[in-house]
């Protein structure tokens, strides 16, 4: 039986997006738990060689990359698609990022083993409904990271967050697979402020073709 708070939400699988640090995740559980729905998280502490893919980027990068992407399409290949109808999710990834990545991290030779392993996992990968893409400048990025304290992500640098605010930017340029809302998040607090969070339900709920933004600071 449906719960009644998900009778108004048109979507039946939300993707919310961004960089490292910008709030994915938390979104990602509000929103769960607001509209009653099941939650795929990345768990990025699972991979093994995250950390050591921050101390030696050039050495770690390309096992990093196909660890996440195993671990991404098999996360999605687990739900069977009548789990869309029965039981709506919001994931804090979209698979179409993971290349976005690799672009950023691998050598040219090494991108092209991990596009042919990319080409064949995604193949009959869905699609959500909805794309949230979450927008903040790399001071915000930097100083989120240093407060949540993951060991791990402390020596990640301003020039590598500012190449991947460029990578999100060119992909969400041009992406046009789902619908999409760019919310800037620099100063939206959907954990402590519930006016925020009802802000962008209300953006969720109407964003059901093209694209649309959401400025915070204009409510």
């Amino acid at each position: 039986m449906q719960d009644d708070n998900q009778t108004d939400i048109p979507h039946r699988f939300i993707a919310i997006e961004g960089a490292i640090g910008v709030g994915k995740t938390t979104l990602a559980k509000r929103l769960a738990e607001r509209f009653n729905y099941q939650l795929l998280l990345e768990n990025a502490d699972e991979n093994p060689f995250l950390g050591r893919f921050y101390d030696n980027p050039k050495r770690y990068a390309l096992a990093t990359q196909l660890f996440f992407l195993f671990q991404r399409s098999q996360q999605l290949e687990s739900l069977p698609s009548t789990d869309f109808f029965t039981a709506p999710l919001i994931s804090d990834f979209l698979m179409a990022k993971d290349p976005l990545f690799a672009e950023v991290n691998l050598a040219s030779d090494e991108l092209a083993l991990y596009r042919k392993v990319y080409d064949q996992l995604t193949l009959n990968m869905p699609k959500p409904d909805l794309v949230i893409y979450l927008q903040a400048p790399e001071s915000v990025l930097s100083r989120r990271i240093q407060q949540r304290g993951i060991n791990a992500e402390q020596d990640i640098d301003g020039a590598y967050l500012k190449t991947l605010n460029e990578a999100y930017q060119q992909l969400f340029h041009y992406y046009e697979d789902s619908p999409l809302l760019i919310v800037n998040a620099e100063q939206i607090d959907y954990v402590n402020n519930d006016e925020h969070l009802d802000h962008l339900i209300e953006f969720i709920k109407s964003t059901t073709r093209g694209r649309f933004y959401l400025n915070p600071s204009l409510f």
